[in-house]
């Protein structure tokens, strides 16, 4: 196969915005698609089935084939049943984009319990769910395509998104392992880190950017880490408006104590510990 040609992928929170663009355009180059969404509000509440069934209408007035599911994929039972749900459709399953996600900004010394968890439960849980369920099947067939969406407050930081920045980092720290452990399979796992005009974005950025930043920017990008030619993992991409590029991590030289250091001796040091005029590529050092 070249590409997504006639791969099966499940997209969650497809019913809007960036998942919407994805699977789109995922049917529109041959793959089969399953389209999740909840159909709820930006902050998580309320459900309803029209998201989805509207995206799988147009991929199937296009000619393309395309699944609704409409769980809600932080309950383990609703992350299962979207991967049962191209099985029972199509009979494998070969990618998962694990999108789907809401907001709950607030300052961290605002920041309730419940608007923490929800937005871990959606975004870290709505993630594992769906590929945990998917990946025996990539284990199995010894193919598998993984891409989680990432964003810059989980790799730079955002005021006021202290749970969606340790939600979206999270989600890092998962495909660099994913990519570890599925690699003798033949499974590849990439964070996509969208810059786009959404209803997630709507009030955070001036319209005179986010004009420029449309979601279907990112979409390529996304079927490129869900094609068979990819075989970049364990990589974090930065994609809107045109602009496309790698995020990676680096470290200093540092430095070797002969001892245990005392604190003093520590922020003697510290320049040179910090200093990243000679870094190098990060290598993790027990794995």
């Amino acid at each position: 196969m070249s590409g997504v040609e006639g791969r099966v992928v499940a997209v969650t929170g497809a019913g809007n915005g960036l998942g919407r663009e994805y699977a789109l355009l995922l049917a529109r180059h041959g793959a089969r698609v399953v389209v999740n969404d909840l159909g709820g509000a930006r902050d998580g509440t309320g459900s309803g089935r029209s998201a989805a069934d509207e995206v799988v209408r147009e991929i199937h007035e296009a000619g393309g084939e395309a699944v609704a599911n409409h769980e809600n994929v932080a309950d383990p039972a609703g992350g299962a049943q979207v991967v049962a749900d191209a099985l029972g459709e199509w009979g494998r399953i070969d990618g998962v984009v694990a999108n789907a996600g809401i907001l709950r900004d607030g300052a961290f010394h605002k920041m309730s319990e419940a608007d923490w968890q929800s937005v871990q439960d959606v975004h870290v849980g709505g993630a594992f769910h769906v590929i945990r369920a998917a990946w025996p099947h990539f284990r199995e067939q010894r193919h598998g395509r993984v891409v989680v969406a990432t964003s810059t407050s989980g790799i730079y930081g955002n005021f006021g998104q202290s749970n969606y920045g340790a939600a979206k980092s999270g989600l890092i720290g998962l495909i660099r392992t994913l990519a570890i452990e599925g690699g003798r399979y033949g499974i590849v796992a990439n964070a996509i880190a969208p810059m786009a005009a959404t209803r997630m974005t709507a009030d955070i950025a001036p319209p005179e950017v986010l004009e420029k930043l449309g979601p279907a920017h990112v979409a390529p990008v996304v079927a490129h880490l869900l094609g068979d030619e990819c075989t970049d993992t364990g990589s974090v991409i930065v994609a809107g408006g045109g602009q496309v590029h790698r995020v990676a991590w680096f470290q200093s030289k540092g430095v070797t104590f002969a001892d245990v250091p005392t604190p003093e001796q520590v922020t003697d040091r510290w320049d040179e510990i910090t200093d990243l005029s000679g870094a190098v590529p990060g290598v993790n050092p027990v794995g």
